[in-house]
């Protein structure tokens, strides 16, 4: 497959894309042991659950952007992300699988974005709750989930801190 040198602004996407699990295990390991459940409030996630959000997206990030490359009529499907941490009950599965996978899924798909021509890039789907949806909006949407997280394992932390 012939590639191309993505702009600029795509490689700076694609830099925080590659470098977002780094950036997640640092602020997890800010983190002690007796925080990783506890939830700021009833309807909040628990850094626990954060981390299994975030390889579930990841996983289905994964797959959004190989329909969207390899299918051609690409469908993305979109998901209840709150019933999904109910459901599959995220604290009762295991952290470090979770971590382990969103390293992987990551590190499959730079490859993948380092790769892509300028037709592929403009290649778009429909995403069942939003309409439209290409590539270059995936890069957008999970260059920063990773960051927004980590955020949010922050946020949880100093909430844990200031608790009593």
């Amino acid at each position: 497959m012939p590639t191309e040198t993505p702009t600029p602004d795509r490689a700076s996407l694609i830099r925080r894309y590659a470098t977002g699990p780094a950036l997640l295990r640092t602020t997890l390991a800010k983190v002690p042991a007796e925080a990783m459940q506890w939830r700021p409030m009833p309807n909040k996630w628990s850094v626990h659950e954060i981390i299994l959000h975030c390889a579930d997206s990841e996983t289905n990030s994964h797959l959004r952007l190989r329909y969207l490359l390899a299918e051609p009529d690409p469908v993305i499907v979109g998901y209840d992300q709150d019933r999904w941490a109910k459901v599959l009950d995220y604290h009762s599965l295991p952290i470090d699988t979770a971590r382990t996978t969103i390293d992987a899924v990551r590190a499959n798909t730079v490859p993948v974005l380092e790769r892509l021509t300028e037709a592929q890039w403009k290649r778009v789907g429909r995403h069942t709750e939003s309409g439209p949806y290409g590539v270059e909006t995936w890069l957008q949407v999970y260059a920063e989930h990773l960051e927004v997280h980590s955020r949010q394992i922050d946020r949880n932390l100093e909430a844990w801190k200031r608790r009593t």
